[in-house]
């Protein structure tokens, strides 16, 4: 099943939602028409119960995404709003970078060029999957500009301080072994691989309880802002809601029987 939309490919396949920035001529740079469709498409995902895992990736070869679409930021600059809705000119990047609360896993498949905002995109996501000839970078300060999606406050969180500086202040393009030796992203796979990789991981996931998987990246990603003891006291009353559920009862029935299980997300 696919959704129609003019910049972006969005489909469904079973549990698993596939978001592709379908711009290969602009190297998948995002205007603010595509922010708006990315945007819509996240939100679908995030709220729709039969989808549990998303991956987002780049049309064509050259770029997973460029980041800022300069030359149609110059236009809407001049007035030319692209017929796109005011209040997502106000969130670049699908919206997805700033005040987007999701616990769905969702997985960056990067197939070349992952640069400015299209770097502040994959470092939103859980799991990042790169291509061979992948190449990262943040050269806003080479504009007289900062990365403004995030990228200052993620990268250090990410990146020891000293790595995640020399990427953002120096503007450099660093390749893939850089990135996997680093720990920005997970996997370095040919170029023709990146796909099924994020696909076989994404239905890894899919083989868990949906609502634990959920509790386990809300518990990670809030407990990095508490203290040791503040993050154990919010893990228990994760646990304390997860062991509650229909899932939890069903997973080790399933085990005691010698069974695969069958999760609900209830």
């Amino acid at each position: 099943m696919a959704e129609q939309f003019e910049n972006i490919i969005y489909e469904k396949d079973g549990r698993i939602a596939m978001i592709t920035i379908n711009r290969p001529d602009r190297l998948n740079a995002i205007d603010a028409r595509t922010s708006f469709e990315l945007n819509s498409a996240f939100s679908d995902f995030r709220d729709d119960a039969e989808l549990w895992v998303a991956i987002i990736t780049g049309a064509g070869d050259r770029a997973f995404s460029t980041g800022n679409d300069l030359v149609a930021m110059s236009e809407m600059m001049a007035g030319k709003g692209g017929g796109v809705p005011k209040e997502h000119l106000r969130a670049p990047f699908g919206g997805i970078t700033r005040d987007f609360e999701c616990w769905k896993p969702i997985i960056a498949a990067i197939n070349g060029y992952c640069l400015a905002g299209g770097l502040e995109v994959a470092i939103c996501c859980d799991i990042r999957v790169a291509a061979e000839h992948a190449q990262f970078g943040v050269p806003e300060v080479t504009r007289a500009i900062i990365p403004g999606a995030g990228g200052t406050q993620r990268l250090p969180r990410m990146l020891p301080k000293g790595i995640a500086l020399e990427l953002l202040i120096t503007g450099a393009r660093f390749d893939a072994e850089w990135a996997l030796r680093h720990g920005l992203v997970n996997y370095v796979v040919p170029a023709e691989q990146v796909l099924p990789k994020a696909r076989e991981l994404a239905q890894a996931i899919c083989e868990n309880g949906p609502l634990a998987v959920r509790a386990v990246k809300e518990s990670a990603l809030r407990g990095l802002e508490l203290s040791l003891e503040e993050g154990l006291n919010k893990e228990r009353e994760f646990s304390g809601a997860v062991v509650r559920t229909e899932d939890a009862r069903e997973g080790p029935l399933a085990f005691a029987q010698k069974r695969k299980p069958e999760y609900k997300g209830r």
